[in-house]
C-alpha cells in the first residue's frame, strides 16, 4: 500500500503546475483585451481631426466605410459595416473634436451626431445669382464664391429665392442644386396655368424676373403682366428700366437719356420683346403673376414717388402722371 506522501505526489504536482497555467491565460485576456479595445475603442492615428468629412445624400454604408478608410478615420470597412448593421447612416457634414473609435463612430454617424449645425440662409425674392453669391459668402465663411458664380450664372431665374439650411461647409454645387430641384418644385404647381397662358415656361421666367423689380404686391404684378403682355402682343417696346441694374451690374439703378441707347439685347428700349434671360430669380408670386395676367385698358404704368402705383391709358395720361407723381 503507498504511503500517504506517494499518493499525495501527482496533486502537488498538479498544484504546481496551475500557476503557469493561470499565468498563460492572463496574459492571453490581455492581449484579447488590448486588441478589442485597440480594433473598437481606440481611433486611428490618422484620424482626421477638425477636418469635414462628408457623407451625401443616399450614401450606402458599404460607399461610406470606404469613404471613412480613405479619410484615415477606420482601419476596417469590415468591422464598420458589422457594427452597422442593417442601420443607416445619416447624410450630412461631419466635424469630430475628438478622435473617436470604431464603434463610436459608426454610433455617430448612425444617429447623425457630431454634425455640423446648419446655418440658415435668405435670399429675398428677386434676387439675383449675383447677390445669392455675396449672400452665401457672408453666411459661410469657407463658400466658393467665383465656383457659384461661375456654375450658377448660366441658370439665372432657375434658382428659386426662400429660406434654406445648409452646411457651414456646403459645396457650391450642392447649393444650386437645392436652389434647382426647388425651383422646379414650384413650376410643377404651376404647370396648369402655365399650360393655359399661351406662353412657354422659359417667356414665363423672364416676364416674373421683370415683374420682381417692377411691383411689390400680387395684384400690381397681375397689371403689371397684363400690360407687359399686351405690349408684346402689339409690337411696342417694353420699356423697363430694371434691365438697366443688370445690364449695370447693380442692384438697383435709375437709367439716364444716354443709358436708354445702350446697345445690349437686355436693352428694352431698343429691341422689342422680352429679354434673352431672366434678370432675377423670382419668386412664387411672380412667376403666378406671369402666368395669370390680369387684363386691363392700361398702358403704361410707373411708382410715384410716395410709393403708389399709377396706370394710365395713353401715352399723354402717363406724362400728366410722370409730372405729378414722379419729377
Amino acid at each position: 500500500m503507498l504511503n500517504l506522501a506517494a499518493r499525495l505526489s501527482p496533486v502537488r504536482a498538479a498544484l504546481a503546475a496551475r500557476p503557469y497555467t493561470y499565468a498563460a491565460s492572463g496574459i492571453a485576456a490581455v492581449i484579447i483585451i488590448f486588441s478589442f479595445v485597440h480594433v473598437f475603442v481606440v481611433a486611428p492615428t490618422t484620424f482626421p481631426l477638425g477636418t469635414v468629412v462628408v457623407v451625401p445624400e443616399g450614401a450606402s454604408v458599404i460607399g461610406t466605410a470606404n469613404l471613412l478608410v480613405d479619410a484615415g478615420a477606420i482601419r476596417s470597412p469590415f468591422l464598420f459595416r458589422v457594427i452597422v448593421g442593417n442601420r443607416h447612416v445619416q447624410a450630412g457634414s461631419y466635424v469630430f473634436d475628438t478622435p473617436k473609435g470604431l464603434v463610436a463612430l459608426a454610433m455617430s454617424l448612425v444617429r447623425g451626431t457630431d454634425g455640423t449645425k446648419p446655418v440658415r440662409v435668405t435670399f429675398p425674392e428677386g434676387v439675383t445669382v449675383r447677390d445669392m453669391a455675396d449672400i452665401l459668402y457672408a453666411e459661410l465663411a469657407s463658400f466658393n464664391r467665383a465656383a457659384f458664380l461661375a456654375n450658377a450664372t448660366p441658370q439665372e431665374g432657375y434658382l428659386f429665392p426662400d429660406t434654406y439650411f445648409f452646411s457651414p461647409f456646403v459645396s457650391a454645387e450642392d447649393v444650386i442644386s437645392t436652389l434647382r430641384s426647388t425651383f422646379d418644385a414650384r413650376m410643377n404647381d404651376l404647370a396648369p396655368a402655365i399650360d393655359v397662358s399661351g406662353h412657354t415656361r422659359a417667356d414665363i421666367v423672364i416676364m416674373a424676373s421683370l415683374l420682381e423689380k417692377e411691383a411689390k404686391t400680387f395684384a400690381e404684378k397681375q397689371v403689371i403682366a397684363g400690360i407687359l403682355w399686351k405690349r408684346i402682343a402689339i409690337g411696342m417696346p417694353l420699356q423697363v428700366d430694371a434691365v438697366f441694374g443688370y445690364i449695370k451690374g447693380t442692384d438697383t439703378y435709375h437709367p439716364s437719356h444716354a443709358d436708354l441707347d445702350i446697345d445690349s439685347p437686355y436693352n428694352t428700349y431698343r429691341n422689342r420683346g422680352l429679354p434673352p434671360t431672366p434678370i432675377a430669380n423670382p419668386g412664387s408670386e411672380s412667376l403666378r403673376a406671369a402666368a395669370s395676367p390680369v387684363k386691363t385698358d392700361y398702358l403704361y404704368y410707373l411708382t410715384g414717388r410716395d410709393g403708389v402705383m399709377r396706370y394710365a391709358k395713353t401715352f399723354e395720361e402717363h406724362k400728366a402722371n410722370r409730372a405729378k407723381y414722379l419729377d
